[in-house]
């Protein structure tokens, strides 16, 4: 059966429709002008805003970055067996200004075991202490990270004359069978065991690295110590 032609009072009809659509369109843009000049303006803002922060935040991770590499070669420019008082005043300050001043940025976090750091070469164990575990609580998560800050923890306590704690932030190194730094960790916990005189227990430690790790670089050190 041949298809029906279009008459040319049905095209009509569906221009009509189209115009009516159209003009149906204009009217309620029309009748709510008002709205959508309000969504715009909230887009505008909410995209300006975006740029803003984006531009800022690009902004505070460099000058952090700055402030940090500043800080970082004041501390080590003048490195030796005692380092400089006033040195490590002037790196103090500065990784203080990052934490304070660039909070935000990437580098300020790394700010904290500096000062710890610094803490700890001031003998000032305690506040090295709670900086480090301040900087542990941050870094939650990241095993080497977590890892190298319970190192220094175990040092801050060794230095403080607390042997307990000490061997305690090693342990939990040492209860993780895949930590890169367990070889270290058990070598540290068996000389601490010595100290408290615990020869014994230190021996104990040491013949388990020697079977556990027998291509380590630590094992001639290990065997010299049984």
């Amino acid at each position: 059966m041949a298809k029906k032609k279009t008459t040319r009072k049905e095209l009509l009809k569906k221009e009509d429709e189209f115009l009516t659509i159209s003009a149906r369109a204009i009217n309620y843009f029309n009748a709510h002008v008002n709205q959508f000049k309000i969504i715009g303006v909230v887009l505008a803002v909410i995209i300006v805003a975006y740029i803003a922060v984006h531009f800022y935040v690009r902004s505070v991770n460099k000058k952090g970055q700055d402030v940090y590499n500043n800080a970082y070669y004041t501390l080590t420019q003048k490195t030796g067996p005692d380092l400089d008082p006033q040195t490590l005043k002037q790196s103090e300050e500065l990784f203080q200004k990052l934490r304070h001043e660039y909070g935000m940025s990437k580098a300020a976090r790394l700010a904290l075991p500096q000062i710890a750091f610094m803490k700890f070469v001031e003998k000032e164990y305690d506040e090295a202490i709670a900086l480090y575990r301040e900087f542990l609580d941050e870094v939650s998560g990241n095993p080497e990270y977590e890892s190298l800050t319970r190192l220094a923890l175990s040092a801050c306590y060794e230095a403080k004359g607390d042997l307990n704690a000490a061997m305690e932030a090693l342990n939990h190194i040492i209860k993780q069978p895949e930590n890169s730094f367990k070889e270290s960790a058990m070598l540290s916990i068996a000389r601490l065991y010595r100290l408290d005189h615990k020869d014994e227990k230190s021996k104990e430690i040491l013949k388990e690295f020697v079977e556990k790790y027998p291509t380590s670089p630590f094992l001639p050190m290990a065997k010299a110590s049984l």
